[in-house]
C-alpha cells in the first residue's frame, strides 16, 4: 500500500511539473505588450466653469396706465422700435359710479359756494360804493372807508377762489367720466405713451381688454414692455460648489443655442450674496453684461450657456492630463519618457493649470519628448495571410 501511495505522489509531482512547463511555454508564445507615445505641444489651456441661463435685456420698462378703463386702440406691436413719447395705446374710460357720484356732488357743492360768495361780493360791493360816496363828501372818516374797502376786496377774492374751485370740480368730474378734460391736451391720461426709447418686446393686452391703473395699492395692468435690445445681459445660476471659484470682473464666453457658430464676450458683473434652493441644491444668481462687437440680433429670453474663465494660459507646453502619473508616497506628478524602443524613463514634471483634459507643463519635458500612453496594445496578428 505504501508503494502505491508513493507512485501516486510521484505521478502528481510529474504532472504538476509538466503543467508548469506548458504554462510557461504558452506565456512565451503570447505577443509582447507595446505602448504608444504622445508628445507635448504648444497650446492654450483655459480653466473654466459653466453656468446655464438666458439672455435678457439689461433694463425692461413696463408701460402701465394711470387710469382704469378699456383698451380702445393699440398702435404698436412686438418688434416695433419706438421713441420716448410715441403713442402706444388709447384707453376708453369706464366711469366708476361711486367716483362719478362723488365728483358730481362736489360740483353741486362748489356751485353753492360760488353763489354764496357771489351774493356776499355783491352785497359788499354795494356797501363799498355807498361808503365811497359818503367818504368823498366828507361824511365818514378814512378809517371807516378803509374798513369797507378791505371787506369788499376780501369778498371779491373769495368769490374768485370759489369760481376756481368750481372749475377744478368740473375738470375732476370730466376726468372721472371721460378720462380727460379741456386744457390737458397731450397729457391726457387716456393716451398711453412710451416713457423710454427702445423695442417693443411684448404687448400683452388686446383691444377691448380692461386695464387697471397703477397706484399705491395696485401694480396696474402692463400694456407694453419696452427695452433697449442693444444692451443685453446674461442671467444665469451657478451651483454652490462653483460659486467660491468665481468673482466679479471675470471674463465670460456666451454661447446661444439658437445662434450657431457664435460666441459673445461678457463681463461678470453680479454674484448674488444669497443662494436659493432648487431641486435640493443651492443656486446663486449671476449676471454678466454682453459686449456685442457685431450686429447679430439676440432675441430676449434665448437660452444660453456662460463659460466663466477662471484662469488662462496661452502658448504654453501642454499634454493630456491622462498621461500624468502621481507618486503614491510623495504625490508628485511624473511622466514616463521613451528613451529607446519600448524603453521608458520616469521624469518628474511641474504642472500649471488644467482644463480637465489638457494640463500646462511648466518644466520637466520638452516638445521632442515622447510620453508613454497607458494603453497596452498587441501587435496585429496575421491569420492565414489575411
Amino acid at each position: 500500500m505504501k508503494r502505491v501511495g508513493t507512485v501516486i505522489l510521484l505521478a502528481i509531482i510529474v504532472l504538476g511539473c509538466i503543467g508548469g512547463i506548458y504554462y510557461l511555454y504558452q506565456k512565451n508564445q503570447e505577443d509582447p505588450v507595446t505602448y504608444t507615445t504622445e508628445s507635448a505641444s504648444k497650446g492654450s489651456v483655459i480653466k473654466k466653469t459653466v453656468a446655464t441661463g438666458s439672455i435678457v435685456p439689461k433694463e425692461e420698462v413696463l408701460i402701465k396706465p394711470n387710469i382704469s378703463g378699456i383698451i380702445d386702440e393699440i398702435y404698436v406691436e412686438a418688434g416695433d422700435v419706438i421713441e420716448a413719447g410715441d403713442l402706444i395705446a388709447k384707453v376708453k374710460v369706464v366711469p366708476n359710479i361711486n367716483s362719478l357720484s362723488s365728483a358730481k356732488n362736489n360740483i353741486n357743492a362748489a356751485r353753492t359756494s360760488v353763489e354764496t360768495a357771489r351774493l356776499a361780493f355783491e352785497s359788499q360791493k354795494s356797501i363799498y360804493f355807498r361808503q365811497k360816496e359818503l367818504f368823498d363828501k366828507g361824511v365818514i372818516s378814512a378809517n371807516e372807508f378803509d374798513s369797507a374797502q378791505l371787506t369788499y376786496d376780501q369778498a371779491q377774492q373769495r368769490y374768485s377762489q370759489e369760481k376756481v374751485a368750481l372749475n377744478g370740480a368740473q375738470q375732476t368730474f370730466d376726468i372721472v367720466r371721460t378720462g380727460t378734460t379741456r386744457g390737458l391736451g397731450a397729457v391726457a391720461n387716456t393716451e398711453i405713451r412710451a416713457t423710454v426709447s427702445g423695442m417693443v418686446l411684448d404687448v400683452p393686452v388686446k383691444t377691448g381688454n380692461q386695464v387697471i391703473e397703477s397706484n399705491n395699492f395696485n401694480d396696474g395692468t402692463t400694456i407694453a414692455t419696452l427695452a433697449d435690445v442693444d444692451k443685453m445681459i446674461f442671467e444665469g445660476k451657478v451651483d454652490e460648489s462653483e460659486v467660491g471659484k468665481i468673482s466679479e470682473k471675470l471674463a465670460l464666453e456666451i454661447t446661444v443655442g439658437a445662434i450657431e457658430g457664435k460666441k459673445f464676450d461678457a463681463i461678470l458683473d453680479y454674484i448674488a450674496p444669497k443662494g436659493v434652493e432648487e431641486n435640493g441644491a443651492i443656486q446663486f444668481e449671476i449676471k454678466g453684461t454682453l459686449s456685442k462687437k457685431d450686429t447679430t440680433f439676440i432675441r430676449a429670453g434665448l437660452s444660453a450657456n456662460a463659460s466663466i474663465i477662471l484662469a488662462r494660459a496661452d502658448s504654453v507646453l501642454t499634454i493630456k492630463e491622462a498621461l500624468v502619473q502621481y507618486d503614491p508616497k510623495t504625490l508628485e506628478p511624473f511622466v514616463e519618457v521613451e528613451m529607446g524602443d519600448q524603453d521608458f524613463e520616469r521624469k518628474p514634471i511641474e504642472l500649471g493649470i488644467s482644463d480637465g483634459i489638457n494640463v500646462e507643463v511648466k518644466s520637466g519635458i520638452t516638445e521632442e519628448d515622447e510620453v508613454k500612453v497607458w494603453n497596452q496594445l498587441k501587435p496585429a496578428q496575421n491569420f492565414g495571410g489575411r
